[in-house]
């Protein structure tokens, strides 16, 4: 059965109706999950079945049989584990339907049908009783709800409910403990993905600043936490100013509470500084003695780096305080984390929230807008200087003193840039009433509301009127757009540009000039990892799902590339980056398909995991800015990537290994289309020489 699915492009800013299978939704559900993720990291599986053997254990000593409960089973390998382990029964709970089919087949596969019951239900309506799903409680809880913030996917309340309804009291439980810790420091480079720094403009009349409007500094921001590969942060990017405090701890062999609460601890600032942001994660204690530990700390705080363990499941946070604060040297805080039921946040405090009285601060929220358009890359992209100057030396080329200029991006600054390097007369398109209103904000701080002209609607439907009668000589784009997610989604300034046609003045200007799309063949160290087949794990088979996971990717959009910041997924180039399409601004989008057909020789020993694709944009014919590599990889390899966008990854189902003679040069040969109609890029790679030999 076929169903029709409507979906905004991002490239071509339309909305369309897509014919799609009936399972669309769980398809790219599967093929986006992190189940591969999961069962390739090696540290988390053998902790979890080293406490599901001691927990199993400690009931028989008790003379009891061994009751499992299992919620969010995914695989059914936690369940396979505990019955190997010597467990009598155990019930699994998986909510998502094709995730607890598969486990059916994947337990059946393995032989444990007799043992293992797959319930496709949520945890809050499995029944116990005579007739009900489970006839009686299970005494061991073994569970894996947990995200990068421990809390976010509703361990808590699942827990809760767990207790009170599905297993007995003073139960095992596998993990028996999880404790978040939390390090508070000062960075310029974190706190630039949460404020609006002041932007520094070189005119011919001396320097102007562009400040932040002041309800944007008091705004907290996002609500969300900020997860990534802490790891691959610089140390020199931020100054510790605390310890690291273990700030709260959850039982999960008792009773959970999922309501609203608040932990606090004290502590000394190891150094004078700025309060900006606090990094977190946590870890999980499988058994009571706290012996079988799994931890998410990174490397500075990990008690063996050597045995650091990659994963990408469970990554570690940034947190940003509502507000910097001046800390001293040695003069006593307190750090509070509070959380409900699914966040968490932080506040630093004079005394202890538990001393003064003061009921829990309720969960920060943005009230500035732009917290609301802006993610945190896109915060840290505007408060690059460097990124802006460029732009002005840029704009110095093309602007003239009476230029009429269109500015066409969500939320950009170009505009106020314009301006101040002595544009005549500066219009801007916001799409969304959440960036006129933030413009709208920052123009005002800035006295330019009488300025610049801020024009609220689609750019298909502008008219004449709305821009005064003139003809625009300069139509300005980052290009930046909210609803990008790939490289090539930016090309909507090209349908912009092609809508906006008719109030171009002869001879106009459009910055960027033009785009290219560039790709690389890479070798990731740990990235592969997300789309490598497991086979076998910790002696199960899973192939099932693996296969599984593979059929969902044969679906249209699933097989499309990827988004990755790869600044957080080192990589080493086994080829020369290569240019394979352009696209050029200056014309409208062309009627006809852009094609382009080639072969990348690879150049570096190593195994070909996929392409990188990103896109560069020509400002002018002497200016270009990357939003991938930022310059020549090194003499092995290791690439530096703009820190800012995400690129796009395509993995190779085969790997290439130019240690083992093919008999002849490797390549990669590529067939690449934009389709202007659909604002698609297809891709197509065949791998000569190509060596099946696993990640």
């Amino acid at each position: 059965m076929k169903v029709f699915c409507g979906r905004a492009n991002p490239t071509t800013g339309s909305v369309e109706w897509l014919e799609e299978d009936e399972h669309y939704d769980y398809h790219q559900e599967i093929a986006r999950s992190s189940y591969a993720d999961m069962l390739h990291d090696k540290d988390r599986n053998m902790k979890y079945y080293q406490g599901i053997r001691a927990a199993v254990s400690r009931v028989k000593d008790k003379g009891q049989k061994a009751l499992v409960l299992d919620i969010g089973t995914g695989t059914g390998l936690l369940s396979m584990m505990a019955v190997t382990a010597g467990a009598d029964f155990c019930y699994a709970i998986e909510v998502f339907k094709p995730m607890a089919d598969a486990a059916v087949k994947i337990v059946e596969k393995n032989g444990f049908s007799d043992k293992i019951k797959i319930i496709n239900k949520h945890s809050t309506e499995v029944t116990i009783g005579p007739g009900g799903d489970m006839p009686c409680r299970a005494n061991i809880l073994i569970t894996e709800l947990f995200d990068t913030e421990l809390i976010g996917e509703g361990a808590l309340p699942s827990y809760e409910h767990a207790h009170r309804h599905l297993v007995q009291e003073n139960c095992e439980a596998v993990p028996h403990r999880a404790t978040v810790y939390a390090q508070l420091v000062e960075s310029r480079r974190m706190w630039s993905w949460n404020k609006l720094f002041p932007v520094r403009v070189q005119t011919s009349l001396g320097e102007q600043v562009i400040v932040p409007p002041l309800e944007l500094e008091r705004c907290p921001g996002a609500p969300s936490v900020y997860d990534i590969q802490l790891n691959q942060v610089s140390p020199t990017d931020f100054t510790v100013l605390s310890d690291v405090l273990p700030m709260f701890s959850v039982d999960f062999s008792k009773q959970v509470s999922s309501s609203t609460a608040s932990h606090s601890r004290q502590f000394e600032p190891l150094a004078s500084g700025q309060a900006q942001v606090v990094l977190s994660w946590w870890d999980i204690e499988m058994d009571p003695e706290g012996k079988i530990k799994c931890t998410m700390a990174p490397f500075w705080a990990h008690s063996d780096p050597e045995e650091l363990q990659w994963r990408d499941h469970w990554m570690q946070c940034v947190y940003f305080l509502p507000e910097e604060e001046p800390v001293v040297q040695g003069s006593a805080l307190c750090l509070v984390a509070h959380h409900d039921d699914y966040c968490v946040w932080y506040s630093l405090q004079r005394t202890s929230p538990e001393k003064d009285g003061r009921a829990h601060p309720a969960r920060p929220v943005c009230d500035c807008q732009a917290h609301l358009l802006w993610n945190r890359p896109r915060f840290g992209e505007i408060n690059d200087q460097n990124r802006t100057d460029q732009y002005v030396q840029a704009l110095r080329t093309v602007l003239k003193p009476d230029s009429v200029c269109l500015c066409v991006s969500d939320g950009s600054l170009l505009s106020i840039l314009a301006h101040h390097l002595g544009a005549e007369q500066v219009f801007t398109i916001e799409n969304s009433a959440a960036s006129h209103r933030l413009m709208k904000k920052i123009f005002k701080a800035n006295h330019l509301e009488d300025k610049i002209n801020i024009i609220e609607k689609r750019p298909e439907l502008l008219t004449p009127a709305d821009l005064e009668g003139k003809k625009v000589s300069l139509l300005l784009g980052e290009p930046f757009f909210t609803t990008s997610l790939l490289p090539w989604h930016n090309l909507y300034f090209w349908y912009v540009r092609t809508a906006v046609d008719r109030h171009l003045a002869p001879g106009a200007v459009v910055m960027p000039q033009a785009a290219s799309l560039h790709m690389m063949v890479v070798e990731f160290r740990d990235l592969w990892r997300i789309r490598s087949p497991c086979g076998d794990c910790e002696g199960f088979n899973v192939h099932i799902m693996d296969d599984m996971i593979k059929h969902a990717l044969d679906f249209r959009e699933s097989k499309e590339a990827e988004p990755h910041p790869l600044w957080e997924y080192p990589c080493r180039s086994l080829s020369e980056p290569q240019q394979i399409l352009t696209f050029d601004f200056r014309q409208p989008v062309p009627p006809q398909a852009i094609c382009a057909e080639g072969a990348i020789e690879l150049r570096r020993p190593g195994r070909s995991h996929g392409a990188v694709l990103w896109m560069e944009y020509h400002l002018t014919p002497d200016s270009m800015v990357s939003t991938g590599l930022l310059k020549p990889a090194e003499d092995k390899g290791y690439c530096c990537w703009n820190p800012h966008c995400k690129q796009a990854v395509y993995f190779f189902n085969t790997t290439l290994d130019p240690r083992v003679p093919p008999g002849g040069p490797q390549t990669v040969t590529y067939t690449v289309e934009f389709h202007p109609h659909t604002g698609d890029v297809t891709m197509d790679f065949t791998l000569s020489g190509a060596l099946d030999r696993g990640c």
